[in-house]
């Protein structure tokens, strides 16, 4: 089956604008589970709970699930990527996964970095795998590749596809992720953002190297940190056990 990233630079704040761009650049694919970064439509450095809000959207009927669905549909896709998810009063930083067959599932962060915890709640969701197409994914979001107990879980659940939307500023976590692919016998995919993003009197610069990486912890597909970038390839989930 094909897997893949989608490496993004994401604008603050432009949600239809980064949907459109994310569409545009996944046009020509078809038949794949594709990652994207987490809070690939809204940025990162949120400078108020307000700004927050105005930029949260429901995983049931909000604009970007429901453009992400029209193309999982059309091109018979499994896309995961995250946004700020409003439930019940409180936000999360949360990844979604949209099926082809129109499916909607959410994972919630579990450990919020730095900044976040002024921001979102933690995720109040187990870990779940879902079966897609034959295929058992679970889903990360950034920071948790510090946790090896997130992979594990997973792992030990029947995982064999970990998707890792992320916005990595450390130096350690693809590196980190590789080690949570030969430990749980899994491939996982992280897809992580690009660019350096400047609000006020704060800035973060994203690392990019997004990469998928086999259960024996070799690089299938990875790139640098300058370039929107989109890597497909081809493996066997069966290798995973």
């Amino acid at each position: 089956m094909k897997v893949g990233f989608l490496q993004l630079r994401p604008k603050f704040g432009n949600v239809k604008s980064n949907v459109r761009a994310a569409k545009s650049l996944l046009k020509n694919v078809s038949d794949a589970i594709i990652v994207l970064p987490e809070l690939f439509n809204t940025g990162y450095l949120f400078r108020s709970k307000d700004e927050l809000k105005n930029l949260a959207e429901s995983a049931a009927n909000g604009y970007t699930v429901g453009e992400m669905k029209k193309l999982a549909k059309q091109k018979n896709l499994s896309l995961v990527f995250g946004i700020v998810e409003k439930k019940a009063r409180k936000y999360y930083n949360s990844s979604v996964l949209v099926t082809s067959k129109g499916k909607v599932f959410t994972y919630q962060k579990t450990h919020l970095f730095d900044r976040e915890k002024l921001f979102f709640s933690p995720g109040e969701k187990s870990y779940v795998v879902h079966d897609v197409d034959g295929v058992k994914l679970g889903m990360m979001v950034c920071f948790d590749w510090c946790f090896p107990e997130v992979t594990r879980i997973l792992a030990l659940r029947g995982a064999q596809v970990i998707c890792h939307p992320a916005n990595l500023i450390l130096p350690h976590g693809q590196a980190a992720m590789k080690t949570r692919s030969i430990e749980n016998r899994v491939f996982t995919i992280t897809a992580n953002r690009i660019g350096t993003e400047k609000r006020a009197n704060v800035s973060i610069t994203f690392t990019g190297h997004s990469q998928i990486i086999d259960p024996s912890g070799n690089e299938l597909a990875s790139v640098g940190d300058r370039s929107e970038s989109l890597k497909i390839v081809d493996i066997d989930v069966a290798v995973a056990v």
